[in-house]
């Protein structure tokens, strides 16, 4: 099987999960989409303040403003279509993404986690996480936002560096950013914060230092993104241009390793490839993409997950948010991919997304949905290259080492 296809879809849903083992059990797995396993929700609200040269998130801005009543009322006849579809779920954990969550009103949040619990059950303790950006941090807002139901939040931190905060585009300085971290530890118990790493001209002595301060600042959680260039994005033209350069493959190992033996030393180990979290305070929606659970997605060009009829199905919505907004109102729903995936779609889904994880992946369970197993002589042509390793529970996971192989190693298994 092919897996230009499946990697697509994947990379979409990595860009949802932006821009977490609460508990120290996996949950029970089996191959039918168990309807009692984890099962989340996410909202996406595309508009920004401004667009970041880097990003090729589904951001849009609106300098003239939106009609925010009239998007809040689309997302509500989104959600009630979507669970018509997938009825009779408990959500274990909401994730507001985007965009700027941030810049909508408190009142909007609420309105939207009132339409959820209408159409499905909240588990009383859900994790409930709302993305912001420093510069749309508020104590007032932020007490608003606790008010409406929201538990968690992750800030767009991304650098703690006035001079990288400029390069990238960001409209806030690194004094505001922490800041607005103070601000999140006053409101929430539970916070994280995003840093962006191995940015033109960084040095390692310069990383160590910032990361070290970001740690002293964090309580239990944060996320540590390189820098990559994505195509359509204005970096794109800088870096062909030759005008934006960037660490090469080998500084950026450097600073890949750096960053996980400081995280590591300080309590704060990798769980997944950029998420570093003390123990038990993983980032519990994330880990429903990564471990193959279902989850619905609402809002302009969110991707979903939902197990209808026996089937996994790949949803996906209309990316522009007018056209979201007229498609829902004329018919529902603004989805542009409802499809069920195959067997073999299924499991490399859960082997492309589930090796990201230290934990690694349950072979069991891969054999459960493709219908084969994995090939053992590529296992252990791959375990004697120090890629992968078997766990004492029969786990198969990525090693330090293979790390920063990933989609090779995922690609050779898969094949």
């Amino acid at each position: 099987m092919s897996l230009a296809p499946i990697v697509t879809i994947l990379i979409n849903c990595r860009r949802q999960i932006a821009s977490t083992l609460a508990g120290a059990r996996r949950p029970a797995y089996d191959a039918n989409m168990n309807l009692s396993a984890p099962f989340a929700v996410y909202v996406h609200w595309p508009f920004c303040l401004s667009k970041c040269p880097y990003c090729d998130f589904n951001s849009h801005v609106r300098h003239g403003g939106i009609d925010e009543a009239r998007f809040v009322r689309a997302y509500e006849t989104e959600i009630a279509s979507v669970a018509a579809r997938a009825p009779d779920r408990t959500v274990s954990s909401i994730f507001f993404g985007g965009g700027t969550p941030s810049l909508m009103r408190p009142a909007s949040v609420q309105a939207i986690l009132d339409c959820i619990g209408k159409h499905w059950t909240i588990a009383p303790d859900a994790e409930i996480t709302l993305e912001a950006n420093p510069t749309s941090v508020e104590a007032a807002r932020f007490r608003g936002f606790r008010t409406a139901g929201v538990n968690r939040v992750s800030l767009g931190v991304q650098a703690l560096d006035d001079a990288a905060l400029k390069e990238l585009g960001r409209l806030h300085t690194a004094q505001e950013a922490l800041d607005a971290v103070a601000v999140a530890r006053s409101i929430f118990t539970r916070y994280s914060f995003d840093l962006i790493y191995a940015r033109p001209h960084q040095t390692l002595d310069a990383w160590g230092a910032e990361l070290r301060r970001a740690i002293s600042e964090a309580a239990e959680h944060l996320s540590l993104y390189q820098l990559t260039i994505e195509p359509d994005t204005p970096f794109f033209g800088l870096h062909t241009a030759g005008k934006l350069i960037i660490p090469d493959e080998d500084r950026a190992r450097d600073l890949y390793d750096l960053t996980r033996a400081i995280c590591a030393e300080a309590g704060l180990p990798a769980y997944e490839v950029s998420n570093h979290a003390r123990p038990g305070a993983e980032c519990r929606h994330n880990l429903v993409y990564w471990r193959g659970h279902d989850y619905a997605g609402v809002g302009p060009g969110a991707h979903g997950r939902l197990t209808i009829d026996g089937r996994r199905v790949a949803t996906a919505t209309e990316r522009r948010p007018e056209t979201w907004l007229m498609r829902v109102e004329d018919s529902g729903t603004a989805f542009t991919v409802e499809e069920k995936l195959t067997p073999g779609e299924a499991a490399d889904e859960y082997l492309l997304m589930g090796l990201r994880l230290v934990e690694g992946i349950d072979p069991a369970r891969y054999s459960a949905l493709a219908g084969r197993s994995l090939d053992p002589r590529r296992i252990s042509i791959l375990r004697e290259e120090g890629a992968v390793e078997t766990t004492e529970d029969g786990r198969l996971r990525v090693t330090q080492s293979g790390f920063p192989l990933l989609d090779a190693v995922v690609a050779d298994l898969a094949a």
